[in-house]
């Protein structure tokens, strides 16, 4: 996301929240006060009596507030907006306000639409509390007009199809300020964390149940400084074709449901099995998707690092799969290879899905024979024949390592070690190339 608009009732906690953000993530993002109290403070104009007034130097600081949100994401920074012209019309609304219901429209279609709306949510009652406490009566709304004001808010948001993402305010500070780095995709780093050396793309492949998700996990836990100078993983955004082949094989189902044939895949044991062998270049095609969109936005990947994770089996399986990435994606792309045995893989998939089995969670193993059929064989020694090298992709030469994953071990005190040695062997390549 590269622009956010924050709303919320009145003391909600949008400044204070916005300022946090801007304290602690001054690399990451730009915050932009509300557009219509900073106007409204910089011309003493009284909101409530002065509505047409109002409305005009409005509509005078819209080139201006523009260019900021332009400027913001031009630098490639996520650009945070306190409320918008879609709340203050809302109020309008319940305040009667014809002019600028009149003037909105053109309004509008002057201001960049955001990716997505945050919603700080708190009662009413609440509202009225923190306004009453705050002591800033030029700016006070009744209940009535709270509750005229939301139902408008609530119609805008429907009439405008927004992506609008509510999140709880009145609850413990840590856990409401943990959420909204969540969906901000934040992650607090310090000044001194090096992470302009850090791998921008890892294609992270292996079998299933290899170790790819572990591998992962074990990233997410790591401090960030930690696990730049350790590892070179910058924060990170991690993708995978397993939730696309997954939705595919749902979809199968409806079809099914329908009398229809289904199109993908067939039940096998309770899970499914890929029937249409055209699914492995359709999802290696829409994680091109993913990771072009991405890294179509600027600087996208400054101090940041992208892990594609997949897996492939038979005689081409990942020549194939690598020949259909995009050229810039390989360009900037580097490949560990998680290496275990069919027979492990087989041994750690059947644990898993036993562990998941009894846990009532979400499980997908397949028959062995299918299992087989579908990974008993790859292709990666093939083009890769050595611990670590380059492979000729696309007429580029692309950085790879292969990490063996066996032993299974739970251990950081394993994993870490055989992490880093086969991530500092692509460092090095990497850095070369």
């Amino acid at each position: 996301m590269r622009h956010v608009i924050f709303e919320g009732l009145p003391a909600a906690g949008k400044s204070e929240t916005l300022s946090l953000l801007a304290r602690f993530y001054p690399q990451s993002v730009v915050v932009l006060p509300e557009l219509v109290k900073e106007v409204a403070l910089r011309e003493r104009i009284d909101i409530f009596s002065q509505r047409d007034r109002l409305t005009e130097a409005i509509i005078a600081e819209i080139p201006h507030r523009k260019d900021q949100i332009e400027q913001a994401i031009a630098r490639g920074k996520l650009c945070l907006e306190e409320s918008h012209l879609g709340v203050h019309l809302a109020y309008a609304k319940a305040l009667g306000d014809s002019g600028f219901i009149d003037a909105y429209p053109q309004i509008a279609s002057a201001l960049p639409q955001p990716d997505a709306y945050v919603r700080l949510d708190i009662p009413i009652e609440l509202s009225l509390l923190r306004q009453e406490a705050r002591n800033t009566p030029r700016f006070f709304i009744d209940g009535p007009h709270l509750e005229a004001m939301l139902t408008a808010l609530q119609g805008w948001h429907i009439e405008h199809l927004t992506n609008l993402i509510a999140i709880d305010a009145d609850r413990e500070p840590s856990a409401f300020l943990a959420e909204v780095e969540r969906e901000l995709q934040l992650q607090y780093t310090s000044e001194s964390t090096p992470l302009d050396d850090t791998f921008d793309v890892i294609l992270l492949l292996g079998r299933p149940a290899a170790g790819k998700s572990e591998f992962i996990d074990f990233m997410h836990k790591t401090p960030i400084a930690q696990r730049a100078r350790t590892y070179h993983i910058a924060p990170f955004e991690a993708l995978d074709d397993f939730p696309i082949l997954w939705e595919k094989c749902v979809e199968d189902d409806l079809w099914e449901s329908m009398r229809k044939g289904r199109l993908y895949s067939r039940r096998a044991d309770g899970n499914y099995a890929i029937t249409n062998s055209n699914m492995w270049e359709f999802l290696i095609r829409k994680l091109n998707q993913q990771v072009e969109g991405i890294m179509s936005q600027p600087m996208s990947l400054n101090s940041k690092t992208l892990i594609v994770e997949f897996a492939r089996g038979g005689e081409r399986g990942y020549a194939d799969a690598l020949s259909q990435l995009s050229p810039e994606i390989m360009k900037r792309a580097v490949i560990l290879y998680v290496s275990v045995s069919f027979e492990e893989s087989w041994r750690r998939n059947v644990a898993r899905y036993d562990e998941k089995r009894k846990s009532g969670l979400l499980t997908h193993s397949v028959p062995r024979a299918e299992m087989e059929a579908t990974y008993g064989s790859d292709d990666w020694f093939n083009i890769a024949p050595d611990s670590h090298g380059t492979i000729a992709v696309q007429g580029m030469k692309v950085p790879y390592a292969t990490m063996n994953n066996e032993p299974e071990s739970k251990d950081p005190q394993v994993l870490g070690p055989r992490y880093a040695a086969a991530l500092d062997e692509l460092y090095s390549l990497w850095k070369r190339r």
